[in-house]
């Protein structure tokens, strides 16, 4: 296996020689028959490779040109990589949701169409609760391919040298998923190398990973609390939920009032799955035209906003634990650099989940539109920055990138899913100062505390 990954490496080395200067950014997955048009609708559901297209050609390509410090003497001294596990199995809630589509469709529909024979003579339903969420082969891959693809992006960093030396450290959520997708970054690693003397550690920390569970006032004031997505609630129950409910029933032929907004999910997460796991457009995807993908996204966009991201203040600050930890490894990085010492944390990854990444995403001030999501206002909102698909697929990654330029001049690039973004209020300078990008969240880091902000506080009657 080891073999056989250098191989790889050494076949994708030269095509990345030309991609750096020519990018192809022309690839229209529309245009593929195994793709379906509505792929890149598919939100926290999505593959990495619809985020970065290129991927689809040469899952290995690289861009080394994205990397723009100030000037040729900038080194990069410490990376720190937040990353969504791999392409998983649905959870049993959406099995069971699947199941009862599935078993609708069987019993119920009809027509000629050939997409509807496929499914109720062909397709079988092999989506079973004991999956449960758990990583797929293809969500090994995601890892193995995104840590060789790290390793090409930071060549002095990301090297088999710190590796050995444990200046590469590793840190995942206890769920299966998460863990084994650090396992598969880690073989990614060990198999371009050929290391085979030799195991890694990887520390497992929920604090940090799955710090939503631990926070009480977000569990008990948005997580358990049903009237916190009350916005979302009422579009599932509005025209355009509805319009897309009724246009399934006529494909299947099917009373209006059979369809439900849990079927018309099931049947657009089937699409989904069946893309993401096996790379197959499958007839299910047929259920759907663009108009009504948009919709379907919206709803689980405004899913996430009022649970996860802008809704509600608790969300984000849940994630206070992680952003100190965050700028914690970077001062120490750049004190050790300062001091003249070698960084003893050169990289750090750290895997966790959609819910992990998204509220310290939020946290930062990225993807926040001047208008709140809500019910009412799908139409106005087509041009919003708030979109899951192209945030969060499986895989997704932030990355925060230090660079020493001589004579004290630290700066801070980030990346998300290995392009680089800008600092909200920081737009003037891609790569700002480190003391800049601390300065601009200077509030949070002399407050957010984790303990204060989880705190449920209760109203006392005077």
């Amino acid at each position: 296996m080891a073999i056989t990954f250098r191989k790889l490496f050494v076949v994708h080395f030269t095509t990345i020689i030309g991609l750096c200067c020519c990018f192809r950014k022309d690839v229209n997955p529309g245009e593929n028959p195994n793709i379906p048009a509505i792929a890149k609708y598919f939100t926290t559901k999505g593959r990495y490779e619809e985020v970065n297209p290129y991927l689809i050609e040469d899952i290995l390509a690289v861009n080394r040109s994205i990397l723009q410090p100030p000037s040729s003497q900038c080194r990069e001294i410490h990376v720190t990589a937040m990353i969504r596990h791999g392409t998983r199995y649905p959870t049993v809630k959406n099995v069971k949701k699947m199941q009862t589509l599935y078993d609708l469709v069987k019993s119920s529909a009809s027509g000629k169409e050939s997409w509807l024979r496929e499914i109720q003579n062909q397709w079988t339903m092999w989506y079973t609760e004991d999956m449960d969420g758990r990583l797929v082969q293809k969500g090994v891959n995601d890892h193995k391919h995104l840590a060789v693809r790290l390793s090409k992006l930071f060549p002095s960093l990301i090297t088999e040298e710190k590796l050995r030396g444990g200046l590469i450290k590793f840190i995942t959520s206890s769920k299966h998923r998460c863990v084994n997708s650090t396992l598969s970054f880690k073989a990614g690693l060990t198999e371009l190398w050929a290391i085979t003397d030799k195991e890694f550690d990887h520390a497992v920390n929920d604090a940090l990973m799955r710090f939503f569970d631990q926070c009480t006032r977000f569990v008990e004031e948005v997580d358990k609390n049903p009237s916190a997505l009350s916005e979302v609630d009422k579009f599932k129950q509005g025209p355009e939920m509805r319009r897309v409910q009724e246009k399934i029933a006529d494909r299947l032929r099917v009373p209006y009032n059979t369809i439900s907004d849990d079927m018309a999910e099931a049947a657009f997460y089937l699409c989904a799955y069946e893309f993401a796991i096996k790379t197959v457009n499958s007839p299910w995807c047929r259920l759907f035209d663009e108009v009504d993908a948009q919709v379907m996204e919206y709803a689980n966009d405004l899913k996430q906003f009022w649970k996860r991201g802008y809704g509600y203040d608790i969300n984000s600050k849940s994630s206070c634990i992680l952003f100190h930890d965050v700028f914690s490894r970077l001062d120490r990085a750049a004190n050790e650099n300062k001091s003249g010492q070698q960084v003893t944390e050169a990289v750090t990854v750290q895997v966790g989940h959609a819910e992990t990444l998204l509220p310290l995403l939020t946290l930062l001030g990225f993807f926040k539109d001047n208008e709140t999501l809500t019910s009412l206002n799908y139409a106005t909102q087509t041009q919003r920055s708030f979109r899951t698909s192209h945030m969060l697929p499986y895989a997704a990654n932030l990355l925060l990138v230090l660079y020493d330029c001589g004579d004290g001049d630290l700066r801070l690039q980030p990346l998300l899913n290995e392009k680089p973004v800008t600092f909200p209020g920081l737009t003037e300078a891609s790569i700002p100062l480190y003391q800049q990008v601390k300065e601009r969240y200077r509030e949070l880091l002399q407050g957010c505390d984790f303990e204060t902000e989880c705190q449920l506080f209760k109203n006392l009657e005077v």
